[in-house]
């Protein structure tokens, strides 16, 4: 137990800073993924493992999403193993930074993985929209498709600012904001998004969720790209 602990302390150690993340990729998920890296670590696992143990957990629950009619005990089970998938995507990284081990095709499978998961998980909220929704109207067949626009943009968008930008004496929002900022960046943490799903057994209150985020999500991604475009001029 006492190795474990320290094996833990290393792990929050080497963990990467917490700007630009919100409340709870900060206090859950990370403190999720640490704890499952450190179990990973004491088996002797490695990050591409975890990577691949969390694609186990998403992609079988987004099957589910758009080959069974919505129920809550379904809904309970998707919304836990989608935010399980999320964790592991956590330890992985964390895995590799304790162990040092980390590698450019680890970091290739991470960022493939998470870009096939944000395409996936709309296309089958779209099926299941199709297959088993009463909606308000068709136009709302045009919301996963949108949905999925904005967080493949915001994604993909993220990363190339941090590969193009250069390092500079600016160390992000001021701390006394960052707070405020990490509970804006709420709506659009994947985990939300994860957490959303457990109200899939209520198609109202599910489409209610779902739609808000997709609010959330444009608006973000028009803000985002106004501020990136901006800070790499």
């Amino acid at each position: 137990m006492t190795e474990f602990a320290e094996v833990l302390r290393q792990l929050s150690s080497a963990q990467k800073p917490a700007k630009g993340t919100s409340v709870y990729t900060e206090f859950v998920n990370r403190p999720a993924g640490r704890v499952l890296a450190a179990l990973a670590y004491r088996i002797g696992a490695t990050p591409n493992q975890l990577t691949v143990l969390g694609a186990l957990f998403t992609f079988p629950a987004l099957a589910a999403v758009a080959l069974l009619p919505p129920a809550p005990v379904m809904a309970l089970c998707v919304g836990t193993a989608m935010a399980v998938g999320f964790a592991l995507d956590a330890a992985d990284g964390q895995l590799a930074r304790g162990q040092r081990s980390g590698s450019p095709s680890g970091e290739w499978l991470d960022h493939v993985l998470d870009c096939v998961k944000l395409v996936t998980l709309h296309l089958v909220v779209l099926v299941s929209f199709y297959r088993f929704f009463t909606l308000p109207g068709p136009a709302f067949l045009l919301a996963p498709m949108v949905f999925q626009l904005a967080a493949v943009v915001i994604f993909f968008g993220g990363i190339l600012t941090e590969k193009l930008k250069r390092r500079t004496t600016d160390g992000g929002p001021a701390r006394s904001n960052r707070a405020l900022w990490s509970v804006l960046l709420l709506p659009v943490d994947y985990g939300v998004t994860c957490i959303s799903f457990l109200f899939l057994g209520s198609q109202h209150i599910f489409l209610a969720v779902y739609c808000t985020l997709l609010l959330a999500h444009v608006l973000f991604m028009a803000a985002f790209l106004v501020k990136w475009f901006r800070e790499l001029r």
